[in-house]
C-alpha cells in the first residue's frame, strides 16, 4: 500500500462549537456534514491511497461509506491528535509507504492540491506541513515512513511540528495551499468560504440558509 489518508472527525452533534450563537445547533451539524462530504468528494477524486475516516459517530461512519471511505473506529472521543496517532499506527500495520492527515472542515481543498502534496518528492524519513491560513495551525501532515514522528495538533502546532520534525532529525518542507489552508472555525472562516467555495457543499448550504445576509448584517467584525 503507497499511502493512507486520515481525516479525523468528530461527532456532528457537537460540531463546530465556536460558531455558537451564531449558527443553530442543527445548522452546525449539517455544516460540519457538508464539509466532510466536501473533503471526501475532493480525495475520492484525487486518488491518493486509502482513505481512513477516524470516528466514533455512526451517522459519519455511514457518510464516509457512502463516499468510497474506509472507517476507522474510536472507544472515545479523545482529541485531534490520539486520532491522528491512532492511523499512523494503522497506517504502519498495513504497510503504508506514506501517511497523510486532514482534518474534516476544509471544504475549499481541491483534488489537485491533494494530489500536488501527496506528490512531493521526499527522502524518507521526510514530513511536509501545510499551514492554516493563519499560520498557527497544521492543515495537513505528510509523512513518510507513517511514523517518521509524533503528531500533536491544536495552536501553534504548525511552528511546534517544524521544530519536533528538525529534533527527530528530518528537514521539514512546507506547502501553502489557498483551499487546504481554510478551515472553518468561526464567523469570519464563513465569509472567506462562501467568497473561495462557491461550487462547493458547504457554501450551497449556508446559502441555503441565508448566512450571506445574516453576515452582513453581523458587521464588520464577522
Amino acid at each position: 500500500m503507497s499511502a493512507v489518508v486520515a481525516v479525523p472527525v468528530k461527532d456532528l452533534v457537537n460540531a463546530k462549537q465556536r460558531l455558537i450563537p451564531f449558527l443553530s445547533p442543527s445548522e452546525r451539524g449539517d455544516l460540519a456534514r457538508a464539509m466532510i462530504e466536501d473533503v471526501l468528494d475532493a480525495l475520492a477524486r484525487a486518488q491518493i491511497g486509502l482513505v481512513l475516516v477516524v470516528t466514533r459517530d455512526p451517522a459519519v461512519e455511514a457518510l464516509a461509506r457512502r463516499h468510497g471511505a474506509d472507517t476507522l473506529g474510536e472507544e472515545t472521543n479523545r482529541g485531534h491528535t490520539e486520532a491522528v496517532a491512532h492511523a499512523q499506527r494503522t497506517a504502519l500495520a498495513r504497510g503504508a509507504r506514506r501517511f497523510l492527515t486532514i482534518p474534516g472542515d476544509v471544504p475549499c481543498v481541491t483534488p489537485g492540491e491533494l494530489a500536488a502534496l501527496a506528490d512531493t518528492p521526499l527522502e524518507a524519513p521526510g514530513a511536509v506541513f501545510v499551514p492554516s491560513l493563519s499560520g498557527f495551525g497544521t492543515n495537513a501532515a505528510l509523512l513518510e515512513p507513517p511514523d517518521a514522528m509524533a503528531l500533536k495538533f491544536g495552536e501553534p502546532s504548525f511552528d511546534n511540528h517544524l521544530g519536533a520534525a528538525r529534533a527527530a532529525g528530518l528537514r521539514p518542507l512546507v506547502r501553502r495551499l489557498p483551499g487546504l489552508g481554510l478551515d472553518i472555525d468561526a464567523p469570519e472562516d464563513l465569509v472567506l468560504l462562501l467568497e473561495r467555495g462557491t461550487s462547493t457543499r458547504s457554501a450551497g448550504l449556508l446559502a441555503s440558509l441565508d448566512v450571506p445576509a445574516r453576515l452582513a448584517r453581523r458587521g464588520p467584525e464577522a
